[in-house]
């Protein structure tokens, strides 16, 4: 999943907390094999929107410090729904960052494994 956008109040700041602002993830899973895809049915994967409504829920749930300590919560929280995943990657993208630079964004990538 790419590009996925979810308001929050994310970050170290008094100010952030209370202004809040666009985030944007990457989600990349890595499934268990050797997968059986033939009979082109839900159950052989993991289905994603079950998959993006935990990763909003983690994320919106609650109030994160530091974007990699919300890129590793989505982490766990998917190993531990989803037993198909044998890895999986998180990039939190903050573009508003408290830093005096011209950029697209800050990011922070977590990758977990069973």
């Amino acid at each position: 999943m790419k590009e996925l956008v979810f308001f929050a109040r994310h970050g170290v700041l008094a100010e952030e907390a209370k202004l809040g602002q666009r985030f944007r993830l990457d989600v990349v899973v890595e499934l268990a094999g050797p997968l059986d895809l033939s009979l082109d049915q839900p159950e052989a994967t993991v289905n994603y929107v079950e998959l993006y409504n935990r990763v909003e829920t983690i994320f919106t749930g609650r109030r994160f410090n530091l974007i990699e300590a919300a890129a590793d919560a989505i982490a766990l929280g998917v190993l531990e729904a989803f037993a198909q995943v044998r890895s999986i990657s998180v990039k939190v993208k903050k573009p508003s960052v408290p830093v005096d630079c011209v950029c697209d964004y800050f990011a922070a990538e977590v990758t977990r494994c069973r």
